[in-house]
């Protein structure tokens, strides 16, 4: 008669499961990090790669700050660079994602996607990694435009946690924003291509917002999109936390559109990386 005997798990192999899990997940962000590094000496070997984020801004404020400023104020250019500023920041840091998208088309085109298929890492790695590297972009586009704005006569007028949380703010959305540019730049054919339908984008969501003028000023055909444009909410909060007004439905909308970004455009990029190398 033949007796069955029941296998029990080892134990062992149970308590190392997490460890291992925790393992895995150390071992892909430390993957992540590496080409993140990549990216930025890539970046700081060709500075002109930064005039996004550095010279685009500092035209912008002064573009409309002493040219459009008076008229559009009324004569108070000091009244409109407050308004300003946080509209410029909210346009650059979404416009300065463009570059990301361009980039990675160009180093699939040379190639160089390829050798990182043969390396012992993470199929995403290379995006992710390349998304971490964007916030030292952002990190100095905000620099420099609150650095020069600050020259030119802005002030934060709420306290310091709501200074920050609207930078954070701004920062995050880009992080989410750009997934859009990735996707572009998996499915476009040429780096020139990824710029080009990327400002299609931009700027009417810049454009058709309330960056440069109130939304009570446009026509009312016109503030039906400009309420419901991303980039309104996006600039409203941070408004409102850099001058310490009451916090309103901005910054849970500005929220939940960072979390429509990446729901959508984060598995469409990399099913499009996936396809493409």
């Amino acid at each position: 008669m033949s007796t069955i005997t029941a296998t029990r798990p080892n134990p062992t192999d149970q308590q190392l499961e997490p460890v291992r899990e925790r393992s895995a997940i150390v071992r892909y962000l430390t993957h992540c990090l590496v080409l993140a590094k990549r990216s930025l000496i890539k970046t700081m070997r060709t500075p002109e790669a930064l005039v996004d984020v550095t010279i685009q801004p500092v035209i912008f404020l002064g573009l409309f700050t002493y040219i459009f400023g008076g008229a559009i104020a009324g004569g108070s250019q000091s009244d409109y660079l407050q308004f300003l500023l946080p509209g410029i920041l909210g346009q650059t840091i979404a416009m300065a994602g463009i570059s990301l998208g361009s980039n990675l088309n160009s180093d699939i085109e040379k190639g160089v996607f390829d050798r990182f298929r043969a390396l012992p890492i993470g199929r995403a790695v290379p995006l992710v990694g390349a998304v971490m590297a964007d916030v030292v972009r952002y990190l100095i586009l905000v620099l420099v435009t609150v650095g020069v704005g600050t020259i030119m006569g802005f002030r934060f007028q709420g306290s310091v946690a709501g200074a920050i949380g609207g930078i954070a703010l701004a920062i995050g959305f880009a992080l989410c924003f750009v997934w859009v540019s990735v996707f572009i730049g998996m499915k476009a054919r040429t780096s020139g291509a990824v710029t080009g339908l990327s400002m299609l984008i931009v700027m009417p969501l810049s454009f058709g917002s309330n960056v440069f003028v109130p939304t009570g000023t446009m026509p009312g055909w016109l503030q039906t999109f400009v309420k419901v444009n991303p980039m309104t909410h996006l600039v409203s909060a941070m408004r409102e936390l850099f001058t310490g007004q009451p916090w309103t439905t901005d910054v849970l909308w500005t929220l939940a559109w960072m979390a429509l970004l990446l729901i959508v455009f984060v598995p469409l990029a990399v099913r499009a990386y996936r396809r493409r190398v």
